[in-house]
């Protein structure tokens, strides 16, 4: 079994930022799996404020990312007080990073947003973050449409909350998209509340793009299946994710897919870079579509029992009893081919066994991160594991 060098009881004494070292086996062989690469994460954040919990410092991050050997966009957390000061702070921690870090302000579209934006990039910010659920506006907010029009004047970058907790924005996107051109719009977290359709026109839509920060194999699988790899951007969503989780995740689903060096290299790293720097994006071609995707039954089983495993754990119930399903369903023989998938699936439900899990947020998150893990290798059966 794969040894961390943290020991388990260690565990929930990080309640601000979880070490995910009990991770680093499959990590590091995700990143072998992978051509020369360069992390760029194109979402993380900073904050302590947040009403969700979930705090992370600037020396927390860098910290995060250099075990992750990763660079970063970075922007606020939720702040219920208002963006300027958190938008100064973020400005001025990736000013001293030594360029690990690119900053985003954060702004709220119905106060004097523009200014703001205005105000940041004079400071050094290079792109704008929009949440919709946190501040709770729609894209057809007025506010919105003057923060899109500066960003088409600047070529900048726009990252919006695309996941859980909001009604579908994708209409309004494209429809942005096309009115202003020079825009960059990134739907984070796989652009889920919309990814049943957009993907079958979001090749028209060149300037529009998605990051990775979810959770979700099955969800990740059909983002790298169906959008073209070129619109696609490497993100863990710090603090919610981090580099040792989403890496394992993310790649797997991506070489899953079958996605080829450039492409895995755009989706790393090269492509973010280009829109930070104000280029055009690489077109990378097509999506490759679910060609080289397959449906195991025996792994299904195994899949289904871990998500609800970690489904419960986030909703502050106990994992144990989907986790010793989940044992069972991988009981399918040596023999079997599902045997080395099913191995290393069992090793990571072990270690999620013996970490502890808090009462706060992120005090459950390291044992989160192992059952994503290991969902995602059970939808990824073709990819080799440690």
């Amino acid at each position: 079994m794969p040894r961390a060098s943290r020991r388990h009881a260690d565990v929930h004494k990080l309640p601000t930022v979880f070490a995910d070292d009990l991770l680093a086996p499959w990590f590091e062989q995700t990143m072998a799996l992978l051509p020369p690469v360069a992390l760029f994460d194109a979402h993380t954040h900073i904050g302590v404020n947040d009403p969700d919990t979930f705090k992370i410092t600037g020396a927390q991050l860098l910290a995060t990312l250099a075990a992750g050997h990763s660079r970063a966009v970075v922007f606020p957390m939720h702040e219920p007080a208002g963006y300027p000061p958190a938008n100064d702070h973020v400005i001025a921690t990736a000013a001293a990073s030594e360029g690990r870090l690119v900053a985003f302000c954060r702004v709220d579209p119905r106060t004097d947003s523009v200014a703001e934006v205005r105000r940041c990039l004079a400071a050094g910010a290079r792109g704008i973050k929009l949440h919709p659920r946190a501040e709770d506006f729609t894209m057809d907010e007025p506010g919105v449409q003057s923060i899109v029009a500066e960003a088409d004047a600047g070529r900048l970058p726009i990252l919006i909350h695309a996941g859980r907790g909001i009604p579908a924005l994708g209409a309004h996107v494209l429809e942005y998209a096309t009115r202003f051109p020079h825009a960059r719009f990134i739907l984070a977290h796989a652009g889920v509340c919309d990814l049943a359709w957009i993907w079958e026109r979001i090749a028209d839509y060149p300037n529009v793009f998605f990051d990775t920060g979810w959770f979700s194999g099955p969800d990740l699988l059909t983002l790298f299946s169906h959008v073209p790899p070129g619109q696609l951007l490497y993100a863990s969503d710090i603090p919610f994710g981090t580099p040792q989780q989403t890496v394992a995740v993310v790649f797997r689903c991506a070489l899953q897919v079958g996605l080829g060096s450039e492409a895995l290299a755009s989706v790393a790293g090269t492509q973010i870079e280009r829109l930070l720097a104000g280029e055009d994006a690489l077109d990378l071609g097509p999506a490759l579509g679910p060609g080289n995707l397959r449906n195991d039954p025996l792994l299904a089983r195994v899949a289904y029992f871990v998500t609800c495993a970690f489904s419960a754990a986030i909703a502050h119930a106990s994992s144990a009893e989907y986790i010793e399903l989940a044992r069972l369903a991988c009981q399918v023989g040596a023999h079997a081919p599902q045997a080395p998938v099913c191995r290393s699936i069992q090793q990571l439900l072990e270690l999620a066994l013996q970490t502890p899990m808090g009462e706060a947020p992120m005090e459950r998150f390291a044992h989160v991160h192992l059952l994503v893990v290991a969902a995602a290798i059970a939808v990824t059966p073709d990819v080799p594991v440690p």
